[in-house]
């Protein structure tokens, strides 16, 4: 390039040149953020029950990730097994089951449902989808007179989790 081309070039950078006027507008940047939700669950785990031997509880955690400030319910089903009702969850080997139910506490006083009949849910306030708000749920597997009849086996449910915001 020759050094006359060079200067032009030069002369026609912006901001470089002595400008015969400017002008200005303004440009909106918007987005909007959605609500939105995800929930999972670990596995209650009630280990080896020996009948006989007394009670089982487990706990395990429910983590529902929301967009900031949505607030939320986690309700659950009553259960897979044949049988199983809010009152009376089940789980199940083959035509065997063993009683079980799951709480919202420790104190295991209130069955964990679907907010139906005297079943609770748990609410709650979504604090940002990478900071997820853990739920415990409390289950206990009574030594009932029903379970200490129970033949060996392994034994299992299924709980569907539903989370609505």
């Amino acid at each position: 390039m020759t050094s006359r081309a060079a200067l032009i070039a030069w002369a026609l950078l912006p901001g470089m040149s002595s400008a015969a006027g400017t002008a200005a507008t303004q440009m909106t940047v918007q987005t909007t953020v959605v609500t939105g939700c995800t929930v999972s669950a670990a596995t209650v785990a009630f280990g080896n029950y020996t009948p006989g031997a007394g009670a089982s509880a487990s706990s395990a955690a429910i983590k529902v990730s929301c967009t900031n400030g949505t607030p939320f319910g986690v309700g659950l089903s009553a259960g897979s097994t044949s049988g199983a009702t809010y009152a009376q969850r089940l789980l199940g080997d083959g035509a065997s089951s063993l009683q079980y139910n799951l709480y919202t506490s420790s104190a295991y006083a209130a069955v964990w449902g679907d907010g139906s009949g005297t079943t609770q849910i748990r609410t709650g306030t979504g604090a940002g989808i990478a900071t997820p708000v853990t739920l415990t749920v409390y289950g206990l597997l009574p030594d009932s007179a029903v379970n200490r009849t129970a033949v060996a086996g392994s034994y299992v449910d299924t709980i569907v989790v539903v989370l609505t915001y």
